[in-house]
């Protein structure tokens, strides 16, 4: 079996800042009010609380979340 290498991404980094300098495009382009209310409900993968204010996703996990959309709307 392959050893999948995983690790943590921020919230700027999968649905994007535009104000950053230079610009980060997200891998899911929506708020971050949608994003926090997406999780609350179960659509988005809960994040790993690192600190009181530091949440994280672990790639894989955001990574099987856009695979199974995709393929859902494929279908």
């Amino acid at each position: 079996m392959e050893k999948k290498e995983d690790f943590f991404l921020r919230l700027p980094q999968i649905i994007g800042n535009k104000k950053s300098n230079p610009p980060i495009q997200g891998l899911i382009p929506i708020s971050r009010t949608v994003w926090f209310a997406g999780i609350k409900s179960g659509i988005y993968p809960p994040p790993i609380k690192l600190g009181p204010r530091t949440h994280v996703w672990r790639y894989s996990d955001i990574q099987d979340f856009i695979s199974k959309k995709f393929k859902t709307i494929k279908e």
